[in-house]
């Protein structure tokens, strides 16, 4: 094409919708598909941990933040401190098929020896006794040990979100793509991760729906032999890339202008990386948009659940609704990642896309709370629509928690990840691992221990009566999120890698 050409409207979408070369398609078409399986993975495992624990004899949505702050917080920090560890002593890949392979045999123990024999292997004797020591105000609290093996499972979910999503895979993306890379294929690889929450909301919806009642364990089993294949495809797609792509073609990788090879060890401690954050402003402004966005959609979705136990007591049932809400979030999630997300970042910014998530998740949530405490404003519309406020209120909160994915996965996700590229090697790998895995558990615990103490202070033992608590945090840990972000692009632009028109 001449120089000054303009291109056809045609060409000019295409490009935006898909601005990958031909000769980059064997680097990004796996990465694709490597985060295509990761979330596919992610999405059947996070449709059932809530339903296990939320339906389970003596559950509720109450114990969510109690696992997440007392079990999932301190697993993570010592995930994290052993992963720093072995990165000194293992290279790269090693440790990516270990950590994959130790999920999956968690995840087949559950499937196929605990949960079958679950009413054998749970101690319902002792757990009755505790709960009349103790008190029906803290049944959550026996609930978790009643119910080890449903937490097993939760626990197993939510560390695959913080180590494969956050560690291994987007840790792999950002050392082998460079910043124009990043520019053009993050909302690809996000896009992937749409596609895999359209299809898990069908297939669990599909299972589940099949083997009902007693026949429940084989839909679980099916489910978890999906689970297996996703990670065997995972650690296949992997080491074609890395034995395959990255080591026989420099235009796709060079290791010299990274000044470490892909595969290599790394040095760096967990407490050098910690100390490193509290020293780095740029790294700690990173750290409080993880730690306030994960503060931010828990203590808003646990008062969603505790909603959806009441409208959806049945296991069945309540992952069967589940499987719709992620369908739904992958197909607006896609349309965000293809025809906003992308072309938003590339047009109007960096600062005004990472923006977007603290205002749209913070008004959302602020608004279905309200709704909650005030049902009687939603009554004249329930009432058209023939339901129930309650339901209403549900509905409402579905939305909520749809436009909260949809803004993580095409905005939130590509920002933050784009922000750790000016870093060293060492600063990503290390400052990384313990922004993502410990930054990230300390959002989500940080919500489940606010909603701990209130819960205690209100002495109901229900997550439902400290609703009106939650109003001035939130809003408080929006403005905070939102200031990190404006800090974080002025140092962003002094990098050199973003542009003053570029951070708009």
């Amino acid at each position: 094409m001449a120089l000054g050409e303009k291109k056809a409207p045609w060409v000019r979408l295409r490009e935006r919708l898909w601005p990958i070369q031909a000769f980059e398609l064997k680097k990004f078409v796996p990465l694709i598909f490597i985060k295509f399986f990761i979330s596919m993975t992610y999405g059947v495992l996070t449709t059932m941990k809530d339903a296990f624990v939320v339906t389970a004899k003596g559950g509720g949505a109450e114990v969510i933040p109690i696992l997440k702050g007392w079990l999932v917080l301190p697993i993570a920090l010592g995930a994290t401190l052993l992963y720093t560890k072995l990165t000194n002593k293992f290279r790269r890949s090693v440790l990516f098929y270990g950590i994959i392979a130790t999920f999956m045999a968690i995840v087949a123990l559950f499937g196929f020896v605990l949960y079958p024999n679950v009413e054998a292997l749970s101690p319902h004797a002792s757990a009755d006794w505790l709960l009349q020591v103790l008190g029906p105000e803290n049944s959550h609290w026996v609930s978790i040990y009643r119910n080890w093996i449903q937490s097993l499972f939760f626990v197993t979910a939510e560390l695959w979100g913080s180590i494969v999503i956050f560690l291994l895979f987007w840790g792999f993306v950002n050392h082998i793509c460079n910043f124009n890379e990043a520019k053009r294929s993050y909302n690809l690889f996000v896009a992937g991760g749409d596609m895999a929450q359209i299809l898990v909301g069908p297939l669990v919806f599909y299972f589940t729906q099949k083997y009902v009642g007693e026949q429940f364990n084989l839909a679980l089993k099916s489910l978890v032999c999906f689970i297996l294949f996703f990670g065997a495809m995972i650690m296949l797609l992997h080491y074609f890339l890395t034995r395959q792509v990255l080591s026989k073609d420099e235009r796709l990788y060079q290791p010299e202008a990274k000044d470490q090879a892909f595969d290599q060890k790394t040095k760096l401690s967990l407490l050098e990386s910690m100390k490193f954050i509290v020293r780095s402003k740029y790294l700690r402004c990173i750290a409080m948009m993880v730690i306030a966005y994960g503060l931010t959609i828990n203590l808003t979705e646990v008062t969603w659940k505790a909603n959806l136990k009441l409208s959806f007591p049945d296991t069945g049932a309540y992952q069967g609704f589940m499987a719709k809400i992620s369908s739904s979030v992958g197909s607006c999630s896609l349309f965000a990642t293809l025809f906003l997300g992308g072309m938003t970042i590339r047009v109007l910014g960096w600062r005004f896309s990472a923006l977007l998530p603290p205002v749209i998740i913070g008004s959302t949530s602020l608004i279905f709370l309200t709704l909650f405490i005030h049902p009687e404003w939603v009554a004249p519309i329930s009432n058209y629509f023939n339901m129930t406020p309650l339901m209403l209120i549900v509905i409402f909160g579905a939305f909520q928690n749809i436009s909260t994915k949809m803004m993580k996965y095409a905005f939130f996700d590509p920002t933050k990840e784009m922000s750790y590229i000016p870093l060293d090697q060492e600063s990503k790998v290390k400052g990384k691992a313990a922004i993502d895995v410990v930054g990230s558990r300390l959002g989500k615990s940080g919500a489940a221990w606010i909603q701990i103490v209130l819960i205690q202070i209100a002495g109901t033992g229900s997550v439902l009566s400290i609703t009106h608590f939650l109003l001035p945090v939130i809003a408080c840990t929006v403005i905070c999120w939102i200031w990190s972000i404006r800090s974080l692009n002025k140092q962003f632009v002094k990098s050199g890698v973003w542009t003053t028109s570029g951070a708009a």
